[in-house]
């Protein structure tokens, strides 16, 4: 049996403006910093062999403060664009209380939680399973399936993407998902079945 861990990063300066982030590359706010801090603590009784992480400082700053936090030096960290946010097209950057405004609550609902609808220019959750999903089984899953604990620190729909590939979850059911930020989450990887754990 191994253990992964799914660490949405902390809050986000963008994140407390409430816009939409994306692949803009936003660092942590205090309250972030703050937030990765005290996943660490969580993580302290738990040995993690790999941290896997997207290239957006967000979440690598995320996982570098929750490691040092819970006392791990030396863990071999992987950096990759396959595990960034959702690309939000045009809708980046942009105030989603002021796109409520202009498009409807429905619309933007719509953008933001459906499945496969994509947001002008930008990409669907589908589409971010059907990134995240090669990566995760060509880079992760062997090491899991070898006993390895793994670290997974990246996005909200990277996170909900890792949720259906686990098959946690369906398309049907993800929108009742909900990831917050720098609260890690804790499974038990067992002949490739994830079972939550709760810590």
């Amino acid at each position: 049996m191994s253990t992964l861990v799914l660490l949405r990063h902390g809050q986000s300066v963008w994140n407390k403006e409430n816009r939409f982030t994306g692949f803009t590359d936003v660092d942590l706010s205090e309250q972030g910093e703050a937030e990765a801090r005290a996943a660490g603590e969580k993580l302290k009784s738990l040995s993690v062999d790999h941290v896997f992480t997207s290239t957006l400082k967000r979440a690598y700053r995320t996982a570098e403060l929750a490691m040092v936090a819970g006392g791990k030096s030396g863990v071999p960290e992987t950096r990759h664009d396959d595990l960034r946010e959702r690309d939000y097209g045009d809708l980046t950057g942009l105030n989603k209380d002021e796109m409520r405004q202009k498009y409807g609550e429905e619309q933007v609902h719509i953008w933001r939680r459906s499945y496969d609808v994509q947001p002008p220019g930008g990409e669907s959750l589908a589409d971010v399973v059907k990134r995240v999903e090669p990566y995760y089984k060509r880079e992760s899953a062997p090491l899991l399936a070898s006993g390895k604990n793994i670290l997974i620190a990246a996005h909200g729909n990277t996170l909900r993407a890792m949720l259906i590939i686990l098959g946690l979850h369906t398309p049907e059911t993800i929108n009742n998902a909900e990831i917050g930020t720098g609260d890690p989450l804790f499974f038990d990887i067992q002949n490739g079945t994830a079972k939550e754990m709760k810590v």
